[in-house]
């Protein structure tokens, strides 16, 4: 590897997809108890989790903070490797900021390496699709200062669309206001949202019911996809597989055998969009 490439745990990224991509760990807690999340999807046990939201269980997250960038970077600075760092949103978290700084420092210490934090203007697969990329550029041969430059300019074309089950888990962290949900929720209204150009969560459209917002998605797919070999499409899911099939069914309906990876929303964003959240990922024209 030509630089060392890392991502927080909310990249959901299975372990198929993790080469070349050191995952740093989310920390949050369950009804008060400390949980630790290093990114292991394939083992995370989203039916428990989401089982657990839907009955009440309260988690809070926190931000990943500069020490522990920096405890995590410098040893790999030391042997001589230059390190890509790719996060969740500044628009949705203040974790780019604490990476940020801990570059900088970083780079003091070590005047003759290079560090650069991707701020992915997503999550979920949003930030991990990214990562992916900046492993692949690295397992040719480029440096880390090419690299960097390419993978900013993938940020625009990372596109990330969801819907959620129910609206009170936006309402939460005020991704929505109280009176929304509650007229959402009596009125069966389900938005499209996705992370626009300053990263933060807006919605594109509102419909009624689940089946059209699953097929909101798919024609965003329709309409956004850039159709080349480097086109990875994948979904996540809060604890509804069978959705999230329907929606791979959809989109091969627009690009036939076209692989799809499909696996549970992870649990540090998944607590913020709760049970019954899909997600489509993949490279488009725009946001």
């Amino acid at each position: 590897m030509a630089f060392a490439v890392f991502a927080d745990g909310s990249a959901n990224l299975p372990k198929k997809m993790l080469s070349g991509i050191q995952l740093l760990p989310n920390n949050y807690t369950i009804d008060g108890e400390p949980q630790e999340y290093r990114g292991d999807v394939d083992d995370f046990d989203g039916h428990a989790y989401y089982e657990g939201l839907k009955n009440g269980k309260q988690v809070h997250t926190s931000l990943l903070n500069t020490e522990l960038f920096i405890r995590y970077f410098e040893p790999v600075l030391a042997k001589g490797t230059d390190v890509i760092c790719v996060v969740m949103s500044s628009g949705i978290s203040g974790t780019f900021n604490a990476a940020r700084i801990a570059a900088q420092e970083l780079m003091e210490q070590f005047s003759d390496r290079f560090v650069h934090i991707v701020d992915s203007m997503g999550c979920g697969f949003g930030s991990g699709l990214l990562a992916v990329k900046a492993a692949e550029l690295s397992s040719k041969g480029m440096s880390a200062r090419e690299a960097a430059a390419i993978v900013d300019d993938e940020v625009i074309h990372s596109c990330q669309y969801f819907t959620v089950q129910d609206l009170n888990f936006l309402k939460r962290t005020g991704r929505v206001s109280g009176m929304t949900a509650l007229i959402g929720t009596a009125l069966n209204i389900k938005p499209i949202l996705y992370g626009d150009s300053t990263g933060h969560i807006v919605a594109s459209s509102k419909v009624r019911g689940r089946k059209k917002a699953i097929e909101g998605l798919a024609r965003k797919y329709e309409e956004k996809r850039i159709d080349s070999v480097e086109q990875k499409i994948c979904i996540s899911h809060g604890d509804c597989l069978e959705d999230a099939e329907t929606l791979a069914e959809l989109v091969h309906k627009v690009t036939p055998g076209i692989p799809i990876t499909i696996c549970q929303h992870e649990p540090f964003s998944g607590s913020h969009v709760g049970p019954g959240m899909l997600g489509l990922f993949f490279r488009g024209r725009e946001r």
